[in-house]
């Protein structure tokens, strides 16, 4: 069975995946587009030989698309994932699922009332090889219990369109989402710390500044992230446990010794750090939506995760201490 899919938004994101659907990745076809942009929309349609729809939601109701892949901006994703759980369509969201928790408590509402999970939350860093090798060595518990996590997401440069409120709803939102899967609890509070700022920066950003989250447990996590960092795109996290240490290693493919010196390169985009897990991402949601089964992320972990983002977004102006506040998780997503 080839899984036929309709795209929404092929932006950048949006190209990158119809690229590894069409050429790596087995099982599916982007057989639709539509996006705001109706140049767009007709010219990656005409590349991969696809139908154009005017709308979303003419996408969607369409009979030649059994499953919707939305990698629009983030505000518009709502309406959208709707329409696909009344459709009774899988669909895969990118990241964020909503920008806010009321808009994913309803999304969760509207798929829990439908009775099956079609909801996935592109959350790609769940399918890296490397942070799976070290949730598999916490989850062994060879190392004792998690104490504590220091992560950093540092990008080269950012727009200037880039908000301080995208530094935790933008790019700390990875780490977010990676801690609760990670370490397997909640996250039930948040705290900024502002470092000093670099002069490389536009002027209306805090950068870098460091997110401080506290799980069920009591498990610190500190987050650096540092969009403006000039050197590449560098993500790390090290888990430090009772018994031992585990953390990323770079994602070099050689090092170079020359002129008594030693390097390797540093990637410079996610698509280039992450490029093998988007890969095992999609490729494991559409063999599941050919199974008629869910894979990946939930719907309430994109809830989770914008609580997390609320609470992160209210401590980039708040003294102390953000409660992260969120309803019972469902049993229908235990």
């Amino acid at each position: 069975m080839t899984v036929r899919i309709g795209m929404i938004g092929p932006g950048g994101m949006g190209r990158a995946h119809i690229d590894r659907i069409h050429s790596v990745i087995a099982g599916g076809r982007v057989v639709a587009v539509s996006d705001l942009d109706p140049a767009n929309a007709a010219a990656v349609a005409e590349r991969i030989g696809a139908t154009v729809h005017d709308t979303s939601a003419a996408l969607i109701a369409s009979d030649d698309v059994d499953a919707v892949m939305i990698c629009s901006h983030g505000p518009a994703h709502e309406v959208d994932v709707l329409a696909a759980i009344a459709a009774g369509k899988p669909v895969f969201c990118e990241k964020p699922l909503t920008p806010t928790a009321d808009a994913a408590l309803r999304i969760m509402e509207a798929e829990v009332a439908r009775g099956r999970r079609l909801v996935t939350v592109g959350f790609m860093r769940r399918f890296d090889r490397s942070y799976r090798e070290m949730k598999a060595l916490l989850d062994s518990g060879d190392l004792g219990e998690v104490l504590m996590v220091h992560c950093a997401h540092r990008n080269p440069t950012v727009p200037e369109s880039y908000t301080w409120e995208m530094a935790i709803s933008d790019t700390a939102i990875h780490e977010i989402d990676t801690m609760r899967w990670l370490l397997g609890e909640e996250i039930v509070s948040a705290r900024v710390d502002r470092p000093r700022k670099t002069s490389l920066r536009f002027p209306h950003l805090q950068d870098p500044l460091v997110l401080v989250l506290e799980t069920e447990s009591g498990v610190r996590v500190d987050d650096e992230v540092f969009v403006n960092c000039q050197y590449g795109y560098d993500i790390r996290c090290e888990a430090v446990a009772e018994k031992g240490v585990v953390s990323l290693s770079d994602q070099n493919a050689v090092d170079v010794r020359t002129g008594f010196r030693a390097s390797n390169g540093v990637t410079r985009d996610h698509n280039e750090r992450f490029g093998g897990a988007f890969v095992t991402e999609v490729q494991e949601w559409i063999s599941a939506v050919a199974r008629g089964e869910h894979t990946g992320s939930t719907s309430w972990d994109g809830y989770a995760a914008a609580c997390v983002c609320d609470a992160g977004v209210k401590a980039l102006t708040a003294d102390g201490v953000v409660a992260v506040e969120m309803v019972a998780k469902p049993a229908f997503y235990a």
